[in-house]
């Protein structure tokens, strides 16, 4: 129900979504004769935002708090036990039917995941990410798995988790097959922005991993490209609008987590 409601909600909050909605809310109630006026400020509402949300870097300036809020370790450990690494990296539809991984923008969670793979040869990979169909066929591990193997890492190193929806059965379903010992250590690899939201999921499930945070959208100069601004703002919303629901619906034990 959790995972319907988030979603439902989302195509609601959206920005995007959100101001299309009311411009066309506006220009509905203009075709009603006395509340044209009324219709018509709407739709001056719903464009003047447009052009604030668009011009003004509010994306970033939402985005740059998530990503600095959990930081690599100083020193990376001598030995790992595992890397896990959360979907969200690729695009399902197209790898599938083009037969070679096409990654997203969120595609450093897969070559730094890489990166960590080579410079840990002993340890498993844990790809976790579902949404594919009953078999986990089409689902984000399999086409994380389809890279990996492109990429000559050893079938035998891998695990897959490709029942979960979103990032708390990200944390559940991977600690169930995986069952983490005392005195082990696993890296977590996902997006900077996602990083606090996962790591509570993580820790909630008693998981004590390591956070990895990759794939930074915020270097610092703020972009004044409309349309990117836009997507940025969209990004940074859900993720503030997640940590919002997760931690009110008791998914994670702070509403910020960090490297505490």
């Amino acid at each position: 129900m959790f995972y319907v409601l988030s979603k439902l909600a989302w195509l609601l909050l959206d920005p995007g979504n959100f101001l299309v909605a009311l411009l066309v809310l506006g220009l509905l109630i203009r075709l009603y004769r006395p509340l044209r006026r009324f219709g018509m400020g709407i739709c001056v509402l719903a464009t003047v935002c447009f052009v604030l949300l668009t011009i003004f870097p509010l994306g970033s300036w939402l985005l740059e708090p998530l990503e600095n809020r959990v930081a690599a370790p100083v020193t990376m450990p001598e030995r790992v036990d595992g890397i896990i690494v959360l979907g969200g990296a690729t695009d399902n539809e197209v790898s599938l039917r083009r037969h070679q991984t096409d990654l997203n923008a969120a595609g450093e969670r897969l070559t730094q995941t890489l990166v960590l793979a080579r410079r840990y040869p002993e340890a498993k990979i844990l790809l976790s990410g579902g949404t594919g169909d009953a078999n986990g066929v089409g689902s984000d591990a399999a086409v994380m798995q389809q890279f990996m193997l492109e990429q000559g890492i050893d079938p035998a190193r891998l695990i897959i988790e490709n029942q979960s929806r979103n990032t708390r059965e990200n944390a559940v379903f991977s600690q169930r097959i995986v069952q983490p010992r005392a005195g082990q250590t696993w890296l977590l690899v996902t997006s900077a922005f996602h990083m606090p939201r996962s790591l509570g999921c993580f820790r909630k499930v008693g998981w004590a991993v390591i956070p990895y945070p990759v794939d930074f959208r915020t270097p610092g100069d703020h972009s004044h490209h409309l349309v990117e601004n836009l997507k940025t703002l969209s990004t940074a919303e859900k993720e503030w609008v997640g940590l919002a629901a997760y931690y009110t619906t008791g998914k994670i034990e702070t509403l910020f987590p960090g490297n505490e």
